[in-house]
Order: structure tokens, then C-alpha cells, then sequence
């Protein structure tokens, strides 16, 4: 099964350096990790003040909203797509990366296992 792991940040932490440049610990994890097969992708996001925008249709229109972003608590600072076993073995994963990286948060969502043409 496929999860992804979106860790989220909030005004006072967008701007930080990634966990896996400021934290040598992470940076080893997420290596054993993808020896292992567990890591599909990882990547951290640049603050939502660099390049960002959110676009939302409705009624046939689209709005776009450039960044920084207001809404603090929507903001993603990076994520990791990894194949595990359960949804239960997902959650122990996004804990220890949590152990790592400190006071933060972590939403896990299962892909959908959609068959590509």
C-alpha cells in the first residue's frame, strides 16, 4: 500500500531549512529507507513566499492566489511517498520522522492505487 506522509509547517517554521539538511539523523533515515524500498519520493518544499501559487475553479472561473500563503495551518513544508505493508505501519513511519524532526505535524493519506495506461 502507498502513503504519503505531508509534514506541514506554520508561519515561524516555513522558512527553516529542511529537517534532512538541518538534521544529519534525518537525512540517514530517509537513506536506510530507500535502501530498503520503503521511499518512493521525498522532497521539501521551498517557503510559500518563493514561487507559489494556489489556483481554485468554481462556477467555471479560476482564482489564484500567489504566496506567501495567509492560512498558515494549510501549509505543506514537504512530504514522502513510501510503500509499507498496513496504514498502521504508514502512521509508525510518519512517528519516527516526527521523533526526528521535533514539535511538528504529519498528515497521512493512502494513495489510490490507480492503473496507469
Amino acid at each position: 500500500m502507498r502513503y504519503m506522509i505531508m509534514f506541514k509547517a506554520d508561519k515561524d517554521t516555513e522558512d527553516a531549512a529542511p529537517a534532512c539538511i538541518l538534521l544529519p539523523e534525518m537525512g540517514r533515515f530517509i537513506t536506510q529507507l530507500r535502501e530498503e524500498g520503503v521511499v518512493i519520493a521525498t522532497e521539501a518544499l521551498q517557503p510559500s513566499k518563493r514561487n507559489a501559487a494556489r489556483l481554485r475553479r468554481s462556477g467555471g472561473k479560476v482564482t489564484l492566489t500567489d504566496g506567501p500563503f495567509a492560512e498558515a495551518k494549510e501549509l505543506v513544508a514537504g512530504f514522502v511517498l513510501v510503500e509499507v505493508p498496513s496504514h498502521q505501519a504508514a502512521m509508525e513511519l510518519a512517528e519516527r520522522f516526527l521523533a526526528i524532526a521535533g514539535d511538528s505535524a504529519a498528515e497521512v493519506r493512502e494513495v489510490f492505487d490507480v492503473p496507469h495506461a
